[in-house]
């Protein structure tokens, strides 16, 4: 399913405008707060990536600026690729879904720190998965694709034990072992997990339904 190409850039123009906007209010806000209170800007900078939210946002708006780009590299190439797209637009999936279904509920953000919240949590999610949608080709995926793009989070998973170890800090309640302890937390981890596989096979499903329909038109 494809759309046409002045219609395609706008809407990836105006979608990566929005995905690196809310990545450097999110940023500014965070390295404001460290300066007010006297602390290390380098610590900020390593919090504010220690969020699964802003990794993967980070992730949507490179893909979205390489698809703006024609200088060809392995870099575009490798971003670009469907399975790498499709591995990407489930983790911003599930960063709508947990953000919504998890934590929404515990902060009322204001001023900035709204935008650059809604941005990360609601639109840019959308916006990916519209893009997903119509500019990805489809009929590629695999099961086996799904085994690659769970790293991703299990990965992450094990950086964030790791430096809360160390640091004491967690990104997120449900995963702070300091509080729920280590079985708790597996068990939070485990239904995320679940439901990033749910995701996934859901993608799978639609890209392999889609890659059908474009086949025979």
């Amino acid at each position: 399913m494809g759309v046409g190409i002045p219609l395609r850039r706008g809407f990836v123009s105006i979608a990566a405008l929005l995905g690196w906007a809310g990545l450097s209010i999110q940023l500014y806000l965070i390295l404001l707060g460290r300066w007010e209170l006297g602390a290390s800007l380098l610590g900020g900078l390593v919090n504010c990536f220690s969020f699964f939210t802003v990794l993967t946002n980070t992730l949507v708006a490179v893909v979205l600026s390489f698809e703006l780009t024609h200088r060809d590299s392995a870099a575009r190439r490798w971003f670009l690729g469907p399975a790498v797209r499709s591995g990407i637009a489930v983790s911003i999936a599930l960063v709508g879904l947990a953000y919504s279904l998890l934590l929404r509920h515990l902060w009322q953000p204001e001023g900035w720190q709204f935008i650059a919240d809604e941005l990360l949590h609601d639109v840019m999610p959308v916006l990916f998965i519209g893009y997903w949608w119509f500019c990805v080709p489809k009929g590629s995926l695999r099961l086996r694709h799904i085994g690659l793009w769970i790293l991703y989070p299990l990965v992450y998973f094990g950086y964030i034990l790791l430096r809360g170890n160390l640091l004491a800090a967690y990104p997120y309640p449900f995963i702070d072992v300091a509080t729920l302890g280590y079985p708790q937390v597996l068990i939070n981890a485990g239904g995320i997990l679940a439901g990033f596989v749910g995701i996934a096979l859901g993608v799978v499903g639609l890209d392999w339904w889609l890659g059908r329909r474009a086949a025979k038109a």
